[in-house]
């Protein structure tokens, strides 16, 4: 599908999620998804800040990608937390050329195969509550309409979450934050189900994982909360479709 129309119809579907009762992982899921199918990314993620200002990885297109933004909060450095904590862009960040600034996250994006890196406030009227981070395999700069077109994408869903955070209080808020966080560790515990009984490694288990939850209309996170549960097999879910020729 050209980019454009992956642009228009990933707008259409944070729009669609803007409901009262909207899942913050899904809709980081679908954003971070998206960047990659769209953009010249590899790999993308967001981090969400804390009532208490602690970041936490929230959604990543990849397992290597959310091994690596743990390592980042690990570290406490990194684009995200640049990004964050500063409030601006953090763009077109050779690896190699820039060893120094982040000196205990950079080896370790290299070694993931990574080569430039992009993060990208998730700010409104002042008030930043996380980053999206994206990541490349080339060097090189990325395309200003494709850095555009992804911080766009972010003010959409920072414009979802502050809304739903303007209207909750504050045990509300601190309830929702805990329930993506805990959200996360069911997925993962789901992949590692699917993993084991299709024989997949963790990113193709976390494709079929949304890819049946796509094609039933099923929120993500209570689709894995069956399957890490028991009482959804892994085999029942829908097959992955054959891959198609690189475009």
């Amino acid at each position: 599908m050209p980019k454009q129309a992956v642009l228009v119809r990933t707008l259409v579907d944070l729009v669609d999620s803007l409901v009262a009762d909207f899942d913050i992982v899904d809709l980081l899921t679908l954003l971070s998804d998206r960047c990659v199918e769209a953009l010249d990314v590899a790999a993308a993620g967001v981090m969400i800040a804390t009532p208490a200002g602690h970041l936490q990885v929230v959604a990543s297109s990849s397992d290597a990608m959310r091994t690596l933004e743990l390592f980042q909060l690990q570290s406490d450095q990194g684009p995200c937390v640049d990004a964050y904590r500063s409030g601006k862009p953090v763009v077109n960040q050779d690896l190699r050329a820039n060893l120094g600034r982040w000196p205990r996250f950079t080896p370790h994006a290299i070694a993931a195969g990574f080569r430039s890196t992009h993060s990208l406030p998730m700010r409104l009227h002042g008030q930043t509550i996380g980053a999206l981070n994206l990541f490349r395999v080339d060097n090189g700069t990325l395309d200003p309409d494709d850095v555009a077109a992804a911080q766009a994408l972010a003010d959409v869903a920072t414009v979802a979450i502050i809304q739903n955070r303007a209207t909750a209080d504050t045990q509300a808020l601190n309830n929702q934050l805990n329930h993506a966080l805990t959200s996360r560790v069911i997925i993962e515990q789901a992949k590692g189900k699917i993993s084991e009984a299709a024989h997949l490694d963790m990113d193709q288990a976390f494709q079929r994982l949304r890819h049946h939850a796509r094609n039933h209309n099923l929120r993500l996170t209570d689709l894995a909360h069956d399957i890490a549960a028991g009482t959804l097999r892994p085999g029942s879910l829908d097959p992955l479709p054959s891959p198609h020729p690189h475009r």
